[in-house]
C-alpha cells in the first residue's frame, strides 16, 4: 500500500504543474516571481536534505516538487508578477537566511526545518498576492499538491517529526492557498 501512496503522490505532483503551466500560458494564472525563485531553491535543497537523511518516502514528493519548481519558475520569468517590492525582497532575504542557516548546521533534520521556514517565507508574497488577486491563481494546482502531501503522509511507516514535517507542511500551505483562491466564491455563497 505504501508504494501505491507514493505513486499517487508523485503522479499528482507531476500533473499539477502541467495544469498550472497551461493556465499560465493561457494568461489565466500569474505566478509570483519571488515565490517561484525561492521555491526552486528550497525544493532542490529539501530534496538534497531528505536524500542525506535516507528518507525514502518524502524524498519523492520533494524531488518531483523540484522538477515542478523548475518549470513554473521558468514560466514566471515571462508570464509572472511581482518580484521587487519591499515585502518581496524582505521575504527573499528571510528565505535566503533560512537556507544559509540550514546549510551552516550541516544537520539534515535541522536543515529540513530551516528549509520549511525558508519555504514559508518564500510563500508569503504569493499568499499576499492570492489574498488580493485570487483570480490570478489556479486552484487545481494547489489542490493536487495538497492531496499529494496527504498521500505522502499516508505512505510513511515510522512517524517521526523529520518524516512527517515536510508532507504536513505541503498539505497545510497548499490548503491555505486553496482557501484563499476560493474565498471570493465562499463569500458570494454566504451573501
Amino acid at each position: 500500500m505504501r508504494t501505491i501512496f507514493i505513486a499517487i503522490s508523485s503522479i499528482l505532483v507531476l500533473i499539477s504543474p502541467i495544469i498550472y503551466a497551461r493556465s499560465i500560458l493561457k494568461g489565466e494564472t500569474k505566478p509570483h516571481r519571488t515565490t517561484r525563485f525561492v521555491l526552486l531553491l528550497i525544493t532542490a535543497l529539501s530534496t538534497a536534505s531528505l536524500l542525506a537523511q535516507h528518507n525514502t518516502v518524502a524524498v519523492w514528493l520533494a524531488g518531483v516538487s523540484t522538477l515542478q519548481a523548475v518549470l513554473i519558475f521558468s514560466l514566471s520569468i515571462k508570464h509572472g508578477m511581482g518580484g521587487w517590492s519591499r515585502s518581496d525582497i524582505l521575504c527573499l532575504v528571510i528565505a535566503l537566511t533560512g537556507i544559509v542557516a540550514w546549510q551552516t548546521t550541516k544537520d539534515p533534520a535541522f536543515g529540513l526545518y530551516f528549509s520549511i521556514l525558508a519555504d514559508f517565507a518564500g510563500m508569503v508574497p504569493a499568499l499576499i498576492k492570492t489574498y488580493r488577486l485570487p483570480h490570478t491563481k489556479n486552484v487545481w494546482f494547489f489542490g493536487f499538491d495538497m492531496v499529494a502531501g496527504m498521500f505522502t503522509l499516508l505512505a510513511i511507516m515510522t512517524f517521526t517529526a523529520e518524516q512527517i514535517a515536510y508532507p504536513i507542511y505541503i498539505m497545510i500551505i497548499n490548503a491555505v492557498m486553496v482557501v484563499l483562491i476560493l474565498r471570493p466564491k465562499f463569500s458570494r455563497l454566504t451573501n
